[in-house]
């Protein structure tokens, strides 16, 4: 029963969560909070919260740099699209793992970045505004309703 609970709460707060993303992005003047990536992210944080993947900082930094690598290779590296998105990704993914902060859903954002042609501005809106938002929702779910030690200490 314990795994009916969760899952029914993750997919709740899953629906929760992108309904507010997604009204702040069509219904408000504040910018884009839509990052396809935050689904899986969802999947992670909601679903399996003790994984050392779902742990806040690995959240917030992983779409935070693989976003940066992303919106790099999109404005410096002026190579053909089929060179540069694989190369943002490799690079991505291997300074999540260096850095300590690898979240797997993270690895996509530089193909979203590149193919979107997006601006700096992406970065705060949806990356950092949105990765903060399902942290809360993370912590909320976890730590006030399923009554689970999260974020799990390192």
């Amino acid at each position: 029963m314990k795994n009916f609970k969760q899952s029914t709460l993750a997919g709740l707060f899953s629906i929760i969560t992108i309904g507010i993303l997604t009204f702040l992005t069509y219904k408000t003047e504040f910018g884009v909070f839509l990052l396809a990536s935050f689904g899986s992210s969802m999947v992670l944080l909601y679903g399996y919260p003790e994984s050392p993947f779902a742990h806040p900082k690995n959240v917030f930094f992983g779409h935070f740099i693989t976003s940066l690598v992303g919106l790099f290779f999109l404005n410096f590296i002026p190579l053909q699209i089929y060179i540069i998105i694989p190369m943002a990704v490799g690079f991505g993914v291997g300074l999540m793992i260096l850095l300590n902060v690898t979240h797997p859903p993270a690895g996509g954002n530089p193909i979203i970045v590149i193919m979107g042609s997006v601006s700096l501005d992406y970065l705060f809106s949806p990356v950092i505004t949105g990765s903060i938002i399902i942290i809360i929702f993370a912590i909320i779910i976890n730590r006030l309703i399923l009554k689970k030690n999260y974020p799990i200490k390192k």
